[in-house]
């Protein structure tokens, strides 16, 4: 089972991410958690470039390639050989956020995106995706105390910076994908609190993986 974490900047999905990996392995399940960009030591090499505010003069086209760079190392070396080995997945990441920050936000074209994640993943498709959706300006905010609290560390905050109007498409953008796959994406309020969100992802866990494996 490949289930992915998708949301706007602040949104909590890596909290939540987390208190999955917990829960399933306490159930008897093996998970591998894992991320993007990352996830391997090139694509983690590649994060670097992709998150850095002092890249701020990377080209939407550029930006682009390097995503994709990322992710096919990251399926070669981690996704695929993990689901074979019948562990279940969760990334903090996945194709949905291109679509959504590159194809939708960045104006680069969804359908441009389709085609070449389907040649990065060899058509590679999670079975379930938890949005986590909730205002921007209170995701920003939470996102910039986030960067803030973490002083001598590299700050992976290119994205925060940019301007209002691309976080809102930003949004926009993971709800279109949440409309055109119902099947596949729950939504989570995530402007709830901790424990609340948690609730709710477990509920979603639980409905995709039913029972515990011992």
């Amino acid at each position: 089972m490949f289930i992915t974490f998708e949301g706007p900047e602040g949104s909590g999905k890596s909290t939540q991410i987390v208190l999955a990996q917990q829960y399933l392995e306490a159930g008897g399940r093996r998970v591998v958690r894992t991320r993007e960009p990352g996830g391997t030591p090139i694509a983690d090499r590649i994060r670097g470039i992709l998150l850095a505010a002092e890249n701020a003069s990377l080209t939407p086209k550029a930006e682009l390639f390097l995503y994709f760079a990322a992710r096919a190392q990251h399926v070669a070396e981690v996704i695929r050989p993990a689901l074979e080995s019948g562990a279940v997945v969760l990334c903090d990441r996945f194709a949905d956020s291109t679509w959504a920050y590159q194809g939708y936000a960045r104006g680069l074209g969804t359908e441009l995106v389709e085609q070449m994640n389907a040649l990065a993943t060899g058509g590679l498709t999670p079975d379930c995706t938890l949005l986590f959706d909730l205002p921007v300006e209170i995701g920003l905010t939470r996102a910039q105390a986030r960067a803030d609290g973490k002083p001598g560390e590299l700050r992976e905050d290119r994205f925060e910076r940019e301007e209002l109007d691309f976080h809102r498409r930003l949004r926009a953008g993971f709800l279109e994908l949440a409309r055109r796959y119902p099947a596949r994406f729950r939504v989570l309020d995530a402007a709830a609190g901790i424990d609340e969100v948690w609730r709710r992802t477990r509920a979603i866990l639980d409905e995709f993986l039913p029972g515990e494996v011992k």
